[in-house]
This record gives C-alpha cells, structure tokens and sequence, in this order.
C-alpha cells in the first residue's frame, strides 16, 4: 500500500468519524435504506436461479398460459424466474458413478450391495461393478422419471442388478476368471441398459467389474483346479520347450555340417587355383628360360660364324697386340721381307 492510498483511507475513516454522517446513520433514513436493500437482495435470492456449469436446467411453469414443462434446456448462468409461478429444476451435466459393492462406500457416489449373481452351472458370486453414466437428454429424463434424483432411483438402479444378473450368469463359474469373456458380457450389458435408459435420456458410458467373489469354499476348490491346470500347461510348455530345444540343437549340428563341407570346398577350391597359378607361373617362366636359352645358342652361333668368316685374323691380331701390353722396348723390322705384320699370326710365330 503506497502512501496515497493510506492517505485515502485516512480521510475516509474521518469521514465516518464526523457528525453530520453519525447523524445520517441514527436517523430513520438509514433504518429505510437497510430495509430496501433487504428486499432487494431477498426478490434477488427469490428470483434469480444460478446454473453451474457442470448442470442443465429445466423451467415448469406452474401457473399461467405455457403450463408445464418447457422444451428449452438451460445451461450454466442467472436466470430469472417468478416464485411459486416457475421453478427451475437442475439435472448434473457430468459424468455420473452407480456403484454395485459390499465395500467401503463414497458418500459422493450413488451405491447399492454387490451384484449377487448366479452362475450358469449353479454357484453364486458378489460381483462389484461401477457403471459411468450420464444424463444425455434432461427434457426426456424429467418427463419419463421426474425430478431430483428419480434418475438413480427410478432410472438406473432398478435395470442395473437385473441385467447385470441375466448377462454375467450365462457364464460359468470358471468363465468368470476369463477376462475375455468378463469384457464380452460388460459390453452387452451396457447395450441392453442402453437400449432401455434411452427412452429416459440416460446413456451408459461403459460397465466395469471391479471385483468379484465366490464363497470360500468354491474359491478354495477352484483355486486349486486351476493351479493344477496351470501346472499341466506348465509341464506341457516345458515339454513342448524340450522338443523345441531339440529341434534348435539339431538345427545348429546341421548347420555346422554344412559350414564345414562348404568350408572344404573353399578351402579345395582355393587348393585348386593356387595349384592352376603356380603351374601357369612355371609355364611362363620355362618358356622364357628356353626364349633366354635359344638366344643364347643363337649368339654363339653367330659368334662362331663370326670368327670362321674372314675377320677371324684381324681378331686374333687384336688379341695378340694386347699381349705386346707387358713388353717395354723391341725393334723389330716394320718392313721388307722380314717386316713385322701384326695381324699375320704364322709369320709372328716364326719371328719368334
């Protein structure tokens, strides 16, 4: 609070506090206003009819022309009504639980005593059950049942049990434990309290069994057929895994024989191409190693034609002169009939 306001409030206080408003106050004046506004606010509370926004309203005209009751349905806001000529009747807009249970019970809630069932084989069973419902047509509701709460009374709990009774006991005493078939029955239980709350403007939202209970003893021997039951279909799922697992292992030898054939047969055929390689190489190689040869022949037959041919002297001189390589001074006549020929190999040997 600034300092503004408190001075606001300051001043007002003063205000109060004078005399000319006490004056005001203690006279007749004052005793008339409060009495105006009481019977304004008393034809308010009288007239004014609020609907929430979770209700619908319905108006009945008691007296005038339109007696009866009026078609138009009324939604959440103030409406105006004239006491004891009109009136206003709220039906709830939302969704709405009937309870069927021997279990502790919500004052909130509309609930009667468990379902008492009898089975299509002759035992009896407590079935709790919650039924979802909701008012869909109030003009149809408040003509066929009435008002206030005729719609639990009149409506749904007189076709709740008998229904319930004619679709649960076709099953059997074992059946009830089959989910399945609970939901197949809860399902056509809602249709047929569907079919015959319709005319009331009632629609079933859904049936839903919460709980149900046999006496002890038929619980005891039913508890114990179906344990033995179980065990049956758990020695025949064992036995079943066992064939399962033998067929698995044998599976897993087949198929470990056909890996090792398939494995030798790589294992021969890369044999096979490396033994095609290596004999290729060696082809290759001895048919270079006889071009290498036959050229070799060759170079030598050429030689030898070479040296048998009339250059063969000239060669020989030439080796001979690398013999003279050792010798540091000979005289030898380099003309005439004795001249030293170099290249004449008889007339050399001669000489010396």
């Amino acid at each position: 609070m600034n300092r503004t306001q408190k001075n606001y409030i300051s001043e007002f206080k003063k205000l109060l506090n004078s005399s000319f408003i006490k004056k005001i106050l203690n006279t007749s004046l004052a005793v008339f206003i409060a009495s105006i506004l009481f019977i304004i606010l008393f034809l308010w509370s009288m007239c004014m009819v609020y609907i929430k926004p979770y209700e619908f309203g319905i108006k009945e005209v008691k007296i005038g022309v339109k007696r009866g009751i009026h078609p138009k349905v009324y939604t959440a806001g103030l409406y105006f009504v004239i006491p004891r000529f009109e009136k206003i009747y709220k039906f709830p807009r939302n969704l709405q639980l009937y309870s069927l249970t021997n279990t502790a019970k919500d004052t909130s809630d509309h609930s009667d005593k468990a379902a008492h069932i009898q089975t299509s084989d002759g035992f009896f069973v407590d079935v709790d059950v919650s039924i979802l419902y909701k008012i869909a047509d109030p003009l149809k509701t408040i003509k066929t049942l009435g008002t206030g709460e005729a719609f639990i009374t009149d409506g749904i709990a007189p076709k709740a049990e008998p229904i319930l009774k004619n679709t649960l006991g076709q099953l059997t005493t074992e059946e009830f434990y089959n989910p399945h078939l609970r939901v197949q029955k809860m399902m056509l239980a809602k249709d047929i309290l569907n079919k015959q709350l319709a005319q009331k403007g009632i629609f079933v939202e859904d049936v839903l069994i919460r709980y149900f209970k046999y006496s002890s003893e038929i619980q005891k021997s039913i508890e114990e057929k179906k344990l033995k039951d179980q065990l049956v279909f758990k020695n025949q799922a064992e036995a079943k895994a066992a064939m399962e697992g033998a067929k698995l292992s044998k599976t897993i030898q087949e198929g470990k024989a056909i890996y090792n054939v398939e494995l030798e047969k790589g294992n021969a055929y890369v044999m096979k191409k490396n033994a095609e390689r290596d004999l290729y190489v060696r082809t290759k190689k001895a048919a270079a190693d006889l071009l290498i040869k036959k050229a070799e022949a060759e170079k030598i037959r050429l030689r030898n034609m070479a040296l048998q041919g009339a250059g063969s002297e000239n060669l020989v001189g030439l080796k001979m002169a690398e013999v003279f390589n050792g010798i540091e001074v000979i005289v030898l006549p380099s003309d005439g009939k004795n001249g030293l020929n170099p290249f004449n190999l008889n007339k050399i040997m001669k000489l010396f």
